[in-house]
């Protein structure tokens, strides 16, 4: 993500080869399996490096502490979930509308949902986190993606396109989130993924210039 992370939260160095890329997915799979296992407030980078496969030494290269690696692991997060959004955007570059609020409100819902349990662990491992900088960089990636999707839509026109991507937006994260801060049952995240999508379409529709 293109943020300035906190200084106390920057990693020493970012993977420039293919095997350290590697080897820090490695760490990061091992981290959420921690996190799974045994909570946020007994992960240790120890615990992490044993997990992971590798050096204590190994683990320092990349994180000065705890902290930095939780970031981490949400940064990575983040970054694929914004990669997904943007992919489902530029392929419904002048779709109809209602093709490309179903598109966006699946590509988030899919990015979320594809590991529940991460994704619930990773919500409550930000509370320790100063993670504005993710959120604002992750934010910027998402508001450019969904606005140059909306401007290309060949059936409605908004007097104010930027508010009106930025509201839909703000209910597609918010009520992701919530469904998984409310542990709902399968059956009842499909019924609210359904009135999402209904939602943000009569939202869309009350916000069309008449014209258009």
């Amino acid at each position: 993500m293109d943020g300035a992370s906190p200084p106390h939260l920057s990693p020493r160095k970012r993977p420039r080869q293919a095997r350290a890329a590697v080897t820090l997915e490695v760490i990061f799979e091992a981290t959420i399996q921690v996190l799974l296992a045994e909570g946020l407030h007994r992960l240790t980078t120890t615990r992490v490096a044993e997990r992971a496969g590798v050096s204590v030494g190994t683990m320092y290269q990349y994180f000065p502490n705890k902290l930095a690696l939780i970031y981490a692991l949400n940064e990575y997060y983040l970054e694929r979930v914004a990669e997904q959004v943007e992919q489902a955007c530029r392929g419904n570059h002048g779709a109809p509308t209602a093709q490309m609020v179903r598109a966006l409100v699946d590509a988030y819902w899919d990015a979320k949902t594809e590991r529940s349990d991460v994704t619930r662990a990773l919500y409550r491992s930000v509370a320790e986190l100063d993670n504005e900088a993710l959120v604002t960089a992750f934010a910027r990636r998402t508001d450019a993606a969904t606005l140059a999707m909306f401007t290309s839509a060949p059936d409605r026109r908004y007097a104010d396109l930027p508010l009106v991507n930025l509201t839909i937006l703000s209910v597609v994260f918010g009520t992701v989130r919530n469904v998984f801060e409310r542990n709902l049952p399968p059956e009842r995240q499909l019924e609210i993924r359904s009135e999402l999508t209904r939602m943000c379409l009569a939202y869309l529709d009350a916000s069309r210039l008449p014209d258009a």
